[in-house]
């Protein structure tokens, strides 16, 4: 498969709050030593990592650091990562919109961007008039964006404000235009940042479907910027994990994914050093998934969760007493609730409870469990969110109605279908 899109030693500079270095004599040192003395720039080696939530002690700051990675032709990358992480700065660098400051960018084709909302409109042009201009700047003949043009314009659904300046636009009807254009005028490479979260939900379904069959159908390439882990999960084939402006993962879609939320979102193991009721939960984790995921499971994995209950030496308890664990979604709504008689194994330290949760059981989307030592109808004691658990959806039926309350379980029952 041949390379469309080559990213070697990419990284980009900036000066903290000024567009400019600030004074002539600062302008013309850097002049002087990139062009004439044909040295490094002297302020590259005083770039901070980019961290936006800390103050840091240098004026430059690496929104980019050797990112080095490539794109074969057909593929569909998701960029992902933290807000400020530079996932922008690097399609604006593919886009041409800035320059690296260090690296080379080889990219083979025509690159169709939609960047943010109302990237590359006039505001004071119709939106006819701006397809027009948007196909010349891709190097399209008129001709060309004519024979595009009523399909352009039926997938934007804006066919009433066709022939108003753009400036009069939402914001939902300016990307669902810009879209319709970039995703039509045969771009080789199609560039898409965080806009889709703007449109509405018929949109959004509308727009994956369309980058799917330009990957899928045309054999384009397409990078893929959001938020919106589902999305990303069923559209893109690889993934590139941002940090702090530099990569931190590539690879499958699922795996970079999962790394994501892993370190930013979820809790997947618990650890406690005691309590006075003499017994307590002491630990509890996920194992079993791959790559070391903890709390991260596709939903046609099954999912195993270990808990460690710990007895204090001399600890007078109940016979009675029962561990409880159960599965609640994040608005508290309960999914299961399982207890487990203790009877009989009181005498020992440490009692060990692993439970497997069948695979395609759990909806897409984020859970808690919570655990409890109690005596029937007399005394609960819960220890809530213990740990965290994210469903990501890997393609099932249910992706289509991102953001819809679709139920908790996925019950596939027996059924038959006749027709009369």
């Amino acid at each position: 498969m041949a390379t469309a899109i080559e990213f070697n030693n990419i990284s980009k500079l900036y000066r903290l709050g000024l567009v400019s270095t600030g004074t002539l004599a600062h302008d013309l040192k850097r002049w002087w030593t990139i062009n004439v003395r044909r040295k490094e720039d002297p302020y590259l080696r005083i770039g901070e990592t980019n961290d936006r939530s800390t103050k840091g002690e240098s004026e430059y700051v690496w929104a980019l650091k050797d990112i080095d990675f490539k794109v074969e032709q057909g593929d569909v990358v998701g960029i992902i990562g933290k807000n400020g992480a530079g996932k922008s700065t690097l399609l604006k660098l593919l886009s041409k919109v800035t320059a690296p400051t260090t690296g080379e960018i080889r990219a083979k084709g025509r690159i169709g961007s939609l960047l943010e909302v109302g990237t590359g409109f006039h505001p004071e042009m119709t939106g006819r008039e701006n397809i027009f201009m948007n196909g010349a700047i891709l190097g399209m003949t008129k001709s060309e964006i004519a024979r595009k043009l009523d399909e352009i314009v039926d997938f934007s659904g804006c066919e009433r404000y066709i022939d108003t300046p753009v400036k009069r636009y939402s914001s939902g009807m300016m990307v669902r235009l810009g879209f319709a254009v970039a995703a039509h005028l045969d771009p080789e490479i199609l560039v898409v940042d965080e806009v889709l979260a703007v449109g509405d939900a018929e949109f959004q379904k509308k727009a994956i479907g369309k980058m799917q069959d330009v990957s899928r159908g045309e054999g384009r390439t397409v990078l893929f910027v959001s938020h919106n882990m589902d999305a990303v999960l069923s559209l893109c084939c690889r993934g590139v994990l941002l940090n702090n402006g530099r990569i931190e993962f590539v690879g499958a879609a699922h795996e970079a994914i999962a790394k994501y939320l892993q370190e930013n979102n979820l809790k997947s193991v618990y650890k406690s050093n005691g309590d006075s009721q003499g017994i307590y939960v002491s630990s509890a984790y996920f194992e079993g998934n791959e790559s070391n995921r903890g709390g991260v499971f596709l939903f046609d994995e099954s999912i195993r969760l270990h808990v460690t209950i710990t007895r204090a030496p001399d600890a007078q308890i109940d016979a009675n007493l029962v561990a409880a664990i159960c599965i609640k979604t994040e608005a508290n709504r309960m999914v299961c609730f399982n207890e487990f008689p203790l009877k009989g194994l009181l005498d020992k330290s440490e009692i060990a409870i692993s439970l497997v949760y069948p695979s395609s059981l759990l909806m897409p989307g984020d859970y808690k469990i919570h655990t409890a030592l109690h005596i029937p109808n007399v005394k609960f004691i819960e220890q809530q969110d213990v740990v965290k658990l994210s469903i990501c959806d890997a393609g099932s039926e249910y992706v289509k109605y991102k953001g819809a309350d679709n139920g908790i379980i996925i019950l596939r029952p027996e059924a038959q279908i006749k027709l009369s």
